[in-house]
């Protein structure tokens, strides 16, 4: 057995051990890192199969932003009730997600229209040029310019709705 194929195994069985304490765990923390843990270990894995954009990526986006995200939401659980004096009204409510609602259906069309045209849909063969990093940068800022900068704008929301939960004012007693 040589070297790639013991750490393979050792990568697989950490990233199943790890995937297994997610669901094990009680403490939702604790299940966080174990979740961190299969990132990594999958990280391992695509080191092992030669993709290291890839695995560079798991560990940047997944292991650093996403759980960041998750942490965020496992700490916002805990807060205790508070009154919601300022929080927006149904009809507030109602109006923004009608606007949501278009964007996303415009988003959507736009996408149809182009999968159409064969520029929003992967083809089954990876594209020469999008075979170096370099090669991913330029598709990802010339063809697929609006996904990128949709995801960006539905990220900065996302930021955005989680500074106001935070903030929010502390309820006084009377």
């Amino acid at each position: 057995m040589n070297p790639e194929q013991i750490l393979f195994f050792v990568f697989g069985l950490l990233a199943l051990v790890g995937a297994i304490s997610v669901i094990s765990f009680r403490h939702p923390i604790y299940s966080a890192l174990a979740l961190i843990v299969t990132f990594f270990a999958q990280a391992g894995l695509f080191v092992l199969l030669g993709a290291h954009f890839v695995a560079a990526a798991q560990v940047i986006v997944y292991a650093g932003a996403i759980m960041v995200l998750f942490l965020f939401v496992i700490m916002l659980l805990n807060l205790g009730r508070r009154d919601r004096e300022g929080a927006p009204t149904g009809a507030k409510l109602k109006g923004i997600g009608i606007v949501l609602g278009i964007l996303f259906a415009a988003e959507g069309i736009y996408i149809a229209v182009n999968a159409r045209n064969g520029t929003a849909v992967a083809s089954a063969q990876p594209a020469p040029e999008a075979v170096t990093t370099y090669g991913i940068g330029e598709l990802l800022f010339s063809k697929y310019l609006l996904p990128f900068e949709v995801t960006s704008l539905i990220l900065l929301a996302a930021l955005i709705g989680v500074i106001v939960l935070v903030k929010r004012e502390k309820p006084t007693d009377n």
